[in-house]
């Protein structure tokens, strides 16, 4: 049974949900039986707690979460706030265990019974003891999108395809089959859209943790998994693909403002990345809030 959580009305309930003083509950929210929210935790607007959750010192509750019942959210160690935040529209399935100061995404979904001990990007999928991330929230299939899918298919022959999410495109470069050793082969600026500035190799990955969850205000960027295989989700704001890099003649190209993760790495995979610019911390969008405040900002910006 859920209860109408305007402060007045849950201080009244407190046998089955309590609001202690100084918390801040959305009137438009709802708190199950048992759920307490403690001093410097927050729940925002249309949020929905379900039963036997606590809410403890810095836990953060977005617009549109929900959460199952049974949630366990660790306390800090030693005290203080815990430091978990669900950002907006996420899901958090019943029985799962969230560990102080991670950061569940936006629109992500955490299966029931999953024990998060990392932060879980926007729009990821996670399940599992520790939680490791199995797909993504509105990934184009055969099922959504056809003809989506068929393009997010490389191509059989040295070509490019545009993929359907921003500027990203698929390219499928020359590969030569031969007994003294295979050769995959492509040029910047005609295969590659930009002069690389850098380049780095991502190794050595463990399968259940995720890298990139980020976006970049100036910079192109190249990926090709010379060795095994990993999965490469890009987000354009309103649009998000998963490809899978798994030949060494497999490239995906993602302009500026495009946010990118990739994970599933297989054990002996090495992801080649070239880059159009020199490292620059200040080039780096790493909280999806802020990447969908740029794009916003960046489509007031052009004309017409």
């Amino acid at each position: 049974m859920f209860q109408h959580t305007r402060r007045r009305e849950v201080m009244q309930l407190a046998e089955t949900a309590i609001v202690q003083a100084g918390a801040r509950v959305s009137a438009t929210a709802r708190l199950g039986d048992y759920v307490k929210v403690y001093l410097g935790a927050s729940v925002g607007d249309d949020s929905v707690v379900h039963g036997m959750t606590q809410l403890w010192p810095g836990a953060q509750v977005g617009a549109g979460v929900i959460v199952g019942p049974g949630v366990t959210l660790a306390p800090a160690v030693g005290g203080g706030d815990c430091g978990i935040v669900l950002e907006d529209r996420c899901e958090v399935g019943a029985g799962a265990t969230l560990l102080a100061g991670v950061n569940i995404g936006t629109g992500a979904r955490v299966e029931p019974g999953a024990t998060v001990a990392q932060n879980v990007p926007a729009y990821a999928i996670v399940s599992g003891t520790p939680a490791r991330i199995t797909g993504y929230v509105e990934k184009l299939t055969p099922d959504d999108n056809a003809g989506w899918y068929r393009q997010a298919r490389f191509p059989a022959t040295p070509s490019t395809v545009v993929l359907g999410v921003g500027g990203v495109t698929l390219h499928r470069f020359k590969y030569l089959n031969d007994p003294r050793g295979d050769l995959s082969v492509g040029e910047f600026l005609n295969d590659i859209p930009f002069q690389p500035k850098r380049y780095f190799l991502v190794m050595n990955v463990p399968s259940d943790k995720t890298r990139g969850e980020h976006a970049h205000h100036r910079c192109h960027q190249f990926l090709v998994c010379v060795k095994g295989s990993c999965a490469v989700m890009v987000d354009d704001g309103e649009t998000r693909c998963e490809v899978l890099l798994e030949s060494a003649d497999m490239g995906i190209y993602l302009p500026p403002l495009t946010w990118g993760v990739q994970y599933k790495y297989s054990a002996d995979a090495v992801l080649l990345v070239f880059a159009s610019e020199f490292y620059e911390a200040s080039d780096y969008i790493r909280d999806y809030r802020e990447f969908n405040a740029v794009l916003a900002q960046s489509k007031l910006q052009q004309p017409g």
